[in-house]
């Protein structure tokens, strides 16, 4: 199972900071996080980038191990 951590607002539409999922590639998990969190999440996550073991996932084709960290973070300013 994937682990993924929510950051910022991702972590408040979740009202969670991690979540563990079994989910094969990135277009599986997008499904599994709308189906679990709604449609205030599912907008969210359209705003965010997420970083399998610390790189971008582009794709809903990128697979995922067991093992893997997912990171999913809005967008943020910074200083």
């Amino acid at each position: 199972m994937a682990t993924l951590r929510f950051f910022a607002g991702a972590a408040e539409a979740a009202q969670a900071d991690t979540v563990t999922l079994d989910a094969g590639t990135i277009g599986e998990l997008r499904a599994q996080l709308a189906e679990r969190y709604g449609s205030e999440f599912v907008r969210v996550l359209g705003l965010c980038s997420l970083l399998v073991n610390g790189a971008r996932a582009t794709d809903d084709s990128v697979t995922l191990a067991p093992t893997d960290a997912v990171d999913v973070l809005p967008p943020f300013a910074g200083g």
